[in-house]
């Protein structure tokens, strides 16, 4: 007798991963701020973005842990 690996579905199954990705004018409206004023914080390396060709996105993920660094260390 050979002995086979419980499976259940939970192994079996990738899991899902749903990121989301903004434009510069999207992050501009969700924080309220100036369009340049988010491509001032990508070029300072405060806020972090990815690049899809020409376009540049800013995931839910690097959204998140801009303003986490905001309330960690506000702004002067």
């Amino acid at each position: 007798m050979i002995a086979t690996p419980h499976v259940t579905p939970e192994t079996t199954r990738e899991k899902e991963v749903i990121v989301k990705a903004y434009t510069v004018e999207q992050v501009a409206e969700i924080l309220q701020i100036g369009r340049d004023k988010v491509y001032a914080l990508i070029r300072t390396g405060r806020l972090h973005s990815i690049k899809i060709d020409k376009l540049r996105r800013i995931t839910d993920q690097q959204l998140a842990d801009f303003i986490a660094s905001l309330e960690e260390h506000p702004p002067d």
